[in-house]
């Protein structure tokens, strides 16, 4: 290999096994850092695509087209003006000189340029191409140092004296630039081409001919699959191919596809196993019929949180007694692998079928004095505090959507009594779940269980919505409560820090407020933000611990309804026009219920080829009337109109508004916008041909007063002023 030439270049770490959670991180940034440093040493192509690996034992990347040696690069630096550099004489200054001897250079040899403001000195040279083999430990050091190591151990070498810390112990290193082992070293290992396979199926030590042969030879000899993402997609395919063998379905939700799955709520799972297995072979295990008396929520949580199975579903989405394994061993006669698994499991099932049992044993209402023992945060007092602020605003919301505020209260009362027992003390992800089960075996009402259930959603982004109205009047006094008590003792969200989770518990009252559909009712709910959230804090009020910031949480909740808005694919300046009317007199009776309208009506309005004219018009009106505030404030006397564009403007006004109105009453809100269109050439001939600002005060105040009203009439979906480009 001349000094020049290209070839593939492989670095594989070989160790002990690898955290299993950050395996997909540690992969990406091996490779990323590796490609990175190459890049930076102009050694690879800035557009290369590199190939990485990471198995349970095994960090990797295959580079190609590498040079052995980068090319040579041209630099050029910037010295002294000329009015340093030279002096009256014409001759170089001592401050030139010894600036070109610090460059090794001599006065001759630099060049004049200009830099955009002045004339200057420059050193032009060039730069030999680094060479690999000699920056290669610089590189492997660098990808090792940066990479997300969740916990550093320390182990001693073979020699019984050199300390190595890394996030588990290394055993080989391989550094390949084609045919060639690069000479490297790195945790105490020096650079060869061995490697090793699967602990029980590989045939023994591996010999790496060369970097394109890598993945190939680990897997026929060694019986790993070195590439993480290939190694994921036949998990994926085999799990999918075996439940479909079984008549059985991997998810519990019977609208969601067993692919969907693999990528969406079981994503996690498939992560974990193939971060845990080299040569992926899956098994179909069971359990006893008697453990389905547990509410399959549970079984489901341990057999894929503590075990990493997957249970098996019917079509309507029951839990089946059944589970597939994926285990890392190929064997023709795998009975003592399910076996074994099964014996694994059955305690697992056994301590959730006791906690249940136990659990029934005493009712939710029972558990409810008991949350007085519980501090939910030292300035906000405990669970049960919490609980009857929960209730009150949970019944007044349900009253204000038109329900009884019995059942609501209630199930506030109950929602946080599961956290006391036994199966949500050892499953947290099961809160509310669990509620609504131990709610039903008391005998609630199954309203009330239902939103003992649902109070936490939405969970996350996408998740459902709570049923209207019971399970949407306690999960929005409880997420309405969370935000006014943390807001209020001085908690809010920095950067990307939010322990509390305010944005989540934020966007969850958004879109409840613009997604919520009560039956045979468009989505959204009539309610106030303003109004909610001034509620919210009054039933703080009570503790000297908490400021009331109404106006600072309704702009931090409307921040999150931008983003949601955004997400669905609406204009900024749309969002913006919409949301201004939040502002001023307007904000007690703000809504977001009809957002979404507001701004499927502005968008078609900004299509009309009078918008834009319009919405100018209405920025320039805003501005003459906040300059004149309070003069606008009469109503228009007919009488008093003077300039033939004036009265035509009223007349306009006249002839427009009703039938605005009765648009805007008939929730036909893009029609009502579109209707203003008519008004662009009255507007545009007043401001050709009237002057505004008349010495005249009463004909002033007149005119202005026109303003105004034109101003109210434009501004009542959404403020037209914020769509002028």
């Amino acid at each position: 290999m001349t000094s020049t030439a290209q070839a593939d270049l492989l670095i594989e770490l070989f160790t002990e096994e690898l955290p299993p959670k950050a395996l997909k991180a540690l992969g990406a940034s091996f490779s990323g850092t590796i490609v990175s440093e190459l890049q930076s040493r102009a050694l690879v192509a800035t557009d290369v695509q590199a190939e990485g690996f990471a198995s349970p034992r095994r960090l990797a990347v295959r580079v190609p087209a590498v040079a052995a040696r980068g090319q040579d690069r041209k630099v050029e630096v910037k010295g002294p003006s000329t009015k340093v550099g030279l002096g009256a004489d014409g001759q170089p200054t001592m401050a030139l000189i010894k600036w070109a001897e610090k460059q090794g250079a001599r006065v001759e040899q630099l060049t004049q340029g200009n830099d955009g403001k002045q004339d200057c000195f420059y050193f032009q040279s060039t730069l030999p191409g680094v060479v690999l083999a000699e920056q290669i430990d610089a590189i492997v050091h660098s990808a090792l140092s940066k990479l997300p190591v969740p916990k550093v151990m320390q182990y001693q070498l073979a020699d019984g004296h050199t300390n190595v810390s890394f996030v588990r112990p290394a055993h080989r290193l391989i550094v390949l630039h084609g045919n060639q082992v690069l000479p490297a070293q790195a945790l105490g290992l020096t650079s060869d081409r061995i490697t090793e396979g699967h602990r029980f199926h590989s045939s023994g030590t591996i010999s790496i001919a060369d970097p394109a042969a890598y993945a190939q030879t680990l897997q026929s000899q060694g019986k790993v699959i070195a590439s993480y993402a290939a190694r994921r997609a036949a998990i994926a395919a085999s799990l999918l191919d075996t439940a479909q063998r079984e008549g059985a379905r991997l998810s519990a939700k019977p609208e969601v596809s067993d692919r969907e799955a693999l990528e969406g709520e079981l994503a996690g799972y498939v992560d974990e196993v193939t971060a845990l297995v080299e040569w992926p072979r899956v098994y179909v295990a069971g359990f006893e019929a008697r453990f389905l008396q547990v509410p399959q929520e549970c079984l489901i949580l341990t057999m894929r949180t503590n075990q990493k199975y997957f249970p098996l579903f019917d079509a309507k989405g029951k839990l089946l007694p059944r589970f597939l394994v994926v285990s890392n061993m190929d064997l023709a006669d795998p009975k003592n692998i399910i076996e074994g698994n099964q014996r694994v499991v059955r305690p697992r099932l056994s301590d959730a079928e006791f906690f249940f049992t136990q659990d029934q044993k005493a009712s939710l209402a029972s558990r409810v004095p008991q949350l007085g023992q519980v501090v939910y945060h030292a300035k906000l007092g405990t669970q049960l505090q919490r609980t009857e602020r929960v209730k009150a605003l949970a019944q007044a919301i349900a009253s204000l959507l038109g329900a009884d505020p019995a059942p609501a209260g209630r199930a506030a009362e109950l929602a946080k009594a599961d956290l006391l027992s036994g199966m949500v003390g050892e499953f947290p992800e099961l809160q509310g779940i669990m509620g609504e089960y131990y709610a039903r075996h008391d005998g609630e009402a199954p309203e009330v269980a239902q939103a003992i259930a649902q109070h936490y959603q939405p969970r996350f982004a996408g998740d459902a919505l709570p049923a209207y109205p019971y399970g949407t009047a306690v999960a929005m006094a409880d997420k309405l409560e969370t935000l006014a008590g943390i807001w209020g003792i001085g908690q809010q969200p920095t950067g990307d820090k939010d322990p509390f989770a305010l944005r989540r518990h934020a966007l969850g009252v958004v879109r409840m407020l613009i997604e919520t559909a009560a039956p045979g009712q468009r989505a959204g709910l009539p309610l106030s933000l303003t109004a909610l959230l001034e509620q919210a804090f009054a039933g703080l009020a009570a503790l000297a611990t908490v400021k009331a910031d109404v106006a600072g949480l309704r702009a931090f909740v409307l921040d999150r309804a931008r983003g949601l808005l955004r997400d669905k694919g609406y204009a900024p300046a749309h969002i913006e026009a919409c949301l201004a009317t939040e502002q001023g007199e307007d904000a007690q009776s703000f809504r977001l219920d009809t957002l979404i309208q507001r701004l499927d009506a502005v968008q078609a309005f900004a299509l009309l080829p009078e918008a834009q004219a319009l919405a100018a018009a209405n920025k320039r009106i805003g501005n003459i009337l906040k300059k004149n505030d309070g003069a606008a404030s009469g109503t228009v006397d007919a009488d008093r109109l003077i300039e033939p564009a004036e009265k035509t403007l009223h007349q306009a006004i006249v002839a427009a508004a009703p039938r605005a109105q009765a648009l805007l009453d008939q929730g036909q809100l893009a029609e009502s916008l579109k209707s203003l269109a008519q008004l662009r050439e009255p507007v545009d001939a007043f401001f050709d041909s009237v002057m505004v600002m008349a010495d005249d005060s009463a004909v002033r105040n007149n005119r202005l007063a026109l303003l105004s009203s034109l101003h109210r009439l434009m501004n009542r979906v959404a403020d037209l002023s914020l769509l002028s480009g």
